[in-house]
């Protein structure tokens, strides 16, 4: 036996090896431990005081969210989205200066929030303008297009939101559900068909989604990056599907794909994808109806099912050839419906555009992870993919279909 010296750190446990992790470790914090100093030494000794002396402050407040709980009181959620704090001086509204009060300090700080509380007689059906004006002079203006009662949370107002969700998300999904049958028939020159026009359907949706996030996103305070909260939802729920999906595969083998349980698997993503887009659309649901700026009769109910009961179309179409147990397809329409009941309670009695903005963000990021799973399983069936000249077509019709459905929507 060999009695040469080990070279350092090659002996698991050995000294020299303990010695030369702990430099690493050090070496790696020590740019962040430069940093830190340097942040604190900033903020401590604020050299940019002096410029900043001789310039007004930047200040920025948002209306979050003007609420009537009764008649006669008026709630003004607000929040700093700006560099310094604000104070909030007088309260306007309908170009009149009433007497407020604010829960906590009326000096705001940087992405504080605050509940400002007065008694005006607001008239059922008529526009307000709420005005904030800081102790600079600068005033923030927000809109209370139609003045209706704010829903309290109630187990009145549960139930009908909950039975809006069920109208609009959960039974349209598995009404969609039924065209399982008349799949399981068809040639799979026709599945994959079918399976174009399921990404055409996802694609809609997605953009949809990606759309809504972007627009609720000019709305959030500028503090919270709305366009950031966008990526961070849409990139993040993505990588997190791929991720599963990745896992799931690793641990049943390369052997394993494009087999029934693989199918199956992939219709569950798809349903998880739709379910995310659903809580999305709940969200828009329920914080219209709580703040009176939309109009629920039947035509809107009718417009909702016919949109969403393509959903169930998308769900089945992955695993028409498997004869998945009932058990299966009523776990997936769940999946994909009741998140709709979920998003119009949120949406209902605790709205917030930086929560709205977030989950529309990760449903549309959902959805696209959803289009590469089924993309890829078709092109391991079929070279040409989504190229094949019907193929094509579906990926079309099914956009197509989704757009015509949507025109039903008006909210």
């Amino acid at each position: 036996m060999s009695d040469a010296p080990r070279s350092p750190g090659s002996a698991p446990g050995s000294e020299p090896g303990r010695g030369r992790s702990g430099r690493r470790v050090l070496l790696g914090l020590a740019p962040l431990l430069l940093l830190g100093a340097l942040v604190a030494v900033f903020v401590f000794a604020d050299p940019a005081s002096v410029l900043r002396a001789g310039f007004p402050p930047i200040e920025e407040l948002t209306i979050e969210r003007v609420t009537l709980p009764e008649p006669g009181l008026m709630r003004i959620h607000v929040v700093n989205g700006g560099p310094e704090a604000v104070t909030v001086a007088q309260v306007m509204v309908d170009d009149a200066y009433w007497q407020h009060e604010i829960d906590g300090e009326r000096t705001i700080p940087r992405l504080g929030r605050a509940t400002i509380a007065l008694n005006y007689p607001w008239v059922e059906g008529e526009p307000h303008e709420v005005v904030l004006v800081s102790s600079t002079g600068l005033t923030f203006a927000h809109e209370v297009e139609v003045a209706t009662q704010t829903p309290r949370p109630s187990a009145r107002f549960f139930g009908i939101f909950a039975l809006l969700g069920i109208y609009v998300g959960l039974v349209p999904v598995l009404i969609g559900l039924l065209w399982y049958p008349f799949l399981r028939d068809v040639s799979r020159r026709w599945l994959h068909f079918f399976l174009s026009l399921t990404i055409g359907l996802l694609v809609f949706l997605g953009a949809d989604a990606l759309n809504e996030a972007l627009e609720t996103a000019d709305v959030v305070p500028e503090a919270f990056q709305g366009v950031g909260l966008v990526v961070l939802g849409a990139l993040g729920s993505f990588l997190a599907l791929r991720a599963l999906s990745s896992a799931r595969r690793g641990r049943r083998g390369p052997e394993a794909e494009d087999d029934a349980t693989d199918r199956l698997g992939i219709a569950y993503l798809i349903a998880l994808g739709i379910g995310l887009h659903n809580l999305g659309e709940g969200l828009a649901i329920g914080s219209a109806y709580a703040l009176g700026e939309i109009a629920l009769g039947s035509f809107l109910v009718i417009g909702f099912a016919l949109h969403n009961t393509t959903e169930g179309l998308a769900i089945v179409a992955p695993v028409a050839a498997d004869r998945p147990p009932i058990r299966h397809l009523l776990a997936m329409g769940a999946i994909a419906g009741l998140p709709t009941i979920a998003g119009t309670w949120i949406g209902g009695f605790s709205y917030s555009p930086i929560a709205a903005t977030l989950f529309l963000a990760v449903g549309a990021g959902a959805i696209l992870e959803v289009v590469y799973e089924i993309a890829a399983m078709m092109r391991r069936q079929q070279p040409a993919g989504l190229f094949a000249p019907l193929n094509a077509t579906g990926l079309a019709l099914g956009m197509l279909v989704m757009y015509g459905t949507a025109l039903l929507v008006v909210a």
